[in-house]
Formats: C-alpha cells, sequence, structure tokens
C-alpha cells in the first residue's frame, strides 16, 4: 500500500517513512551502544565531579581568607582604643583558632627634613598580621596602616 491507499475497510492507512521503520532484527541498542554511552557518561561525570571539588575548595579557602582579614582589621581598629599607640609589638589569645600580631613602629617619611617635634604628630607605623594554621601551611593576611599619635608637649 502506498500513502493515501484505502485498506479493506475503506479507511485510509499512512505509511510510516523509511527512516522510522524498524526491520525485525533492530529492535533496540546494542551493547557496544549502550558501552560507549555509559563511557561518556562515565567520564563527563568524573569531569564535573572535579569542578565541583576545586568549587568547594576555593570556596572553604576564601571563606578562611575573609576570617583573617576580619579579624586583621579589628585588631589594626582596636590600636589607640583597646591597644596603646606606643612603639612596641601587641599580641593576644587566639581567636576563633587564629593568632594575631600587632606591631607598631615610629614612621619617619622619605625626605623628612626634622622640623620641630614640638610642631608635629608623630607618624606610626602599625602593622596587623593574622594567621591561620592549617594541615597545608598557614593563612596569612598581612594589614598596614599609618596613624598619628598624641602631639609632642614639651615638658610632660
Amino acid at each position: 500500500m502506498t500513502i493515501g491507499e484505502c485498506n479493506a475497510t475503506g479507511a485510509r492507512r499512512r505509511r510510516r517513512p523509511h527512516w522510522a521503520q524498524r526491520s525485525a532484527h533492530s529492535k533496540g541498542f546494542s551493547l557496544l551502544e549502550v558501552l560507549v554511552a555509559f563511557a561518556i557518561l562515565a567520564i563527563s561525570l568524573g569531569v564535573l565531579l572535579q569542578i565541583f571539588q576545586r568549587a568547594l575548595t576555593t570556596t572553604a579557602i576564601s571563606g578562611d581568607y575573609s576570617r583573617i582579614v576580619a579579624l586583621a582589621e579589628a585588631k589594626l581598629a582596636s590600636v589607640g582604643a583597646d591597644i596603646p599607640l606606643e612603639e612596641g609589638v601587641h599580641s593576644g589569645e587566639p581567636e576563633d583558632g587564629m593568632d594575631w600580631i600587632i606591631s607598631i613602629e615610629a614612621y619617619v617619611p622619605e625626605g623628612w627634613l626634622g622640623e620641630d617635634p614640638a610642631q608635629r604628630l608623630p607618624p606610626y607605623l602599625v602593622t596587623a598580621v593574622a594567621s591561620l594554621p592549617t594541615h597545608a601551611g598557614a593563612r596569612q593576611v598581612t594589614l598596614r596602616s599609618l596613624r598619628l599619635g598624641e602631639p609632642f608637649v614639651p615638658g610632660l
């Protein structure tokens, strides 16, 4: 019967195109096709899992650095309030497993002409170092700032 022919009851029956017809011996996938599909799937999943694992590791590391930077900023901000603005090194108890050190030293700008100290505010270089010990080594952040001390008053 061709397209448009009628069957015995007079109803039209459409014939399937040749690419949609299946022969009796090709009713499914061969074992080789299934194995190739599984191999491609396994390789793809392996690559995706590596990508996700690296993303999780990077997220954890960036979270650690965010915590370390926050601690260093807090300690730098506490200089002059909780930590006196005097030359020296200050440290304290670890906070959330993170160590910190504040170093304060007199700062002499390059090209300093040596004006009268009574007419200036002494500058200090304040360095805050915060670190988090890990099994792969310590993650560390160093922040520096210039702070002006109290004006020099002769006789005090």
